[in-house]
């Protein structure tokens, strides 16, 4: 066995484990997939806190309908809001509101701590 492919198969062993860590305790603390958290905590981040739907498909890696099915799913609990670009009338914009606000700043104490525990 090389050791390229030895290294992918540690890189990619570590990532599962610390994957699946998040996914399990976000989900159980905050009632959220790792996908979700990581939607919401981009648009935390994002500017003025929205998003085109096609730039944060890209970010998160989904595909432009995957994601479009979470932001209805995170539109649901009222965590984020869909408005229509005024510049271009084909963009949608994923917009945090205050709950998902909320929600996310108190996940991303887990994130930490997961990340802390796997990673250092």
């Amino acid at each position: 066995m090389s050791d390229l492919v030895t290294a992918w198969r540690e890189l990619s062993g570590r990532h599962a484990t610390v994957a699946e860590a998040l996914e399990r305790e976000l989900q159980r603390r905050h009632g959220l997939s790792r996908t979700e958290f990581e939607v919401l905590d981009r648009l935390a981040e994002a500017h003025r806190r929205h998003c085109r739907i096609q730039e944060l498909a890209d970010e998160v890696h989904l595909s432009q309908s995957a994601l479009s099915r979470l932001v209805s799913r995170l539109e649901a609990e009222g965590l984020v809001e869909r408005s229509a670009c005024v510049v271009d009338r084909r963009g949608i914009y994923a917009c945090l509101t205050p709950a998902g606000l909320r929600r996310v700043l108190e996940a991303r104490p887990t994130q930490d701590e997961i990340l802390e525990r796997h990673l250092t």
